[in-house]
């Protein structure tokens, strides 16, 4: 028996139209496949609207906004429907107290009362509640009787916007949901102490996609063919869980290679020297549609992050995307799970001597039969093997109708 023909809420942070690989989206596309999903994206503020109004962003939702209304947003995916939520107050600038909860809970009724609109117009029973990672709204489901009550957890609380409030509120959540899904075993671990029910599925990635790199036809990303070769290249963000000390030893002791990072750059946390060493490039930040062709330029991709609590528990995406290039990968051995679910095929190092080491290795050795390897882990690490455990693990925990 599998998931299948049901009726599933997912409210989820990322925006449906984000230009930006996500994987709440990616969930909600995925299980849409055998169910009917309604995707329920993170809401603009007041803060959002005076920032935005003018944009592409708002004109696609303004005829959306109203809690009375029913309409749907057709997605290409025909199980997959996008639901937009009113305009709330802003109101995270506001310390964590009494007077914050209570105000939270007015937004939180504007949504609750928006899906209750949808859930009449469209006749949904007996539906899933997915919250995707959406730990800013943490009661919302109270009240809306799902036959099951799913919290999908993706990352620890970084960011100081979602520490000031995020912390209290994913334990509400953490502990009032029926299941728990963690992208990593680090979080499994910490939330398993409050919620039994808790499950550990890592992210994974969409080979679909970054196989592209592998065709004949592709060109390289044009900046690319501008940088001397060989080029050892990352892509992603450019910000503070990247090892620049690391980093720095490796570039100096490498002079003969290119090292280019693609992506956003937070320059606050990028040292000075990383913007002046004569062998580091940027490209900055690329469309997600070219990023096989940016892959098949690199000769060793990187997975700089350094080790750190907070790293422990990111199971990066883009490791299966390299892979499902082809590409060999080298990595900071910041995360342990990773080992379980790549075999031997990528070095994760200790050091900037086995770092240099193990890209002068992947230099020398690379072949059609480890590109083979590569493409066969890729191909057991994908986002639609990912959603069909998620699938089982809410089928499993379904109550008998």
């Amino acid at each position: 028996m599998k998931l299948k023909g049901h009726q599933i809420i997912v409210f989820g942070l990322p925006r449906f139209d984000s230009t930006i690989e996500s994987t709440n989206y990616t969930t909600a596309r995925l299980l849409a496949r055998e169910n009917k999903v309604y995707y329920v994206e993170n809401p603009f503020t007041v803060r959002d609207y005076f920032k935005l109004r003018k944009g592409p962003e708002f004109k696609v939702r303004k005829n959306h906004l109203s809690v009375w209304s029913g309409k749907l947003i057709d997605t290409d995916t025909p199980n997959l429907k996008i639901v937009i939520p009113p305009l709330l107050l802003s109101i995270n600038f506001l310390p964590e107290s009494g007077f914050f909860r209570s105000i939270l809970k007015i937004n939180e009724s504007m949504i609750r009362r928006k899906l209750r609109t949808i859930i009449e117009a469209h006749n949904i029973k007996d539906y899933i509640f997915i919250n995707s990672f959406n730990f800013h709204y943490p009661t919302l489901v109270n009240g809306l009787s799902p036959a099951l009550t799913v919290y999908h957890c993706l990352d620890p609380m970084i960011l100081p916007f979602n520490q000031r409030h995020g912390v209290v509120s994913e334990d509400i959540l953490v502990r009032k949901s029926d299941v728990v899904i963690c992208s990593s075993r680090a979080l499994y671990l910490e939330k398993k102490q409050f919620n039994p029910k808790s499950y550990f599925v890592p992210n994974a990635a969409d080979v679909t996609h970054s196989s592209k790199a592998l065709r004949p036809d592709l060109p390289v990303f044009p900046k690319l063919l501008e940088i001397k070769k060989p080029i050892i290249g990352y892509l992603g963000a450019i910000e503070r869980r990247i090892d620049y000390e690391l980093l720095k030893e490796v570039i100096t002791h490498n002079a003969d290679k290119s090292f280019v990072f693609v992506g956003p750059v937070a320059k606050e946390f990028v040292p000075d020297w990383f913007f002046t060493a004569p062998n580091v490039f940027f490209l900055g930040a690329i469309d997600y549609a070219d990023m096989p062709a940016v892959i098949k330029g690199f000769d060793v991709a990187l997975i700089p992050f350094k080790k750190d609590e907070v790293s422990s528990s990111i199971f990066p995406l883009k490791l299966f995307e390299y892979l499902g290039a082809g590409k060999p990968v080298v990595a900071i051995d910041f995360n342990p799970d990773l080992k379980e679910f790549t075999e031997d095929i990528v070095p994760f190092c200790t050091d900037a001597q086995g770092f240099t080491a193990a890209i002068e290795e992947a230099l020398a050795t690379d072949s059609k039969a480890l590109q083979s390897r590569r493409l066969a882990i890729a191909a057991e690490n994908t986002w639609e093997k990912r959603v069909d455990t998620i699938a089982d693990i809410i089928f499993q925990n379904l109550k008998p109708a």
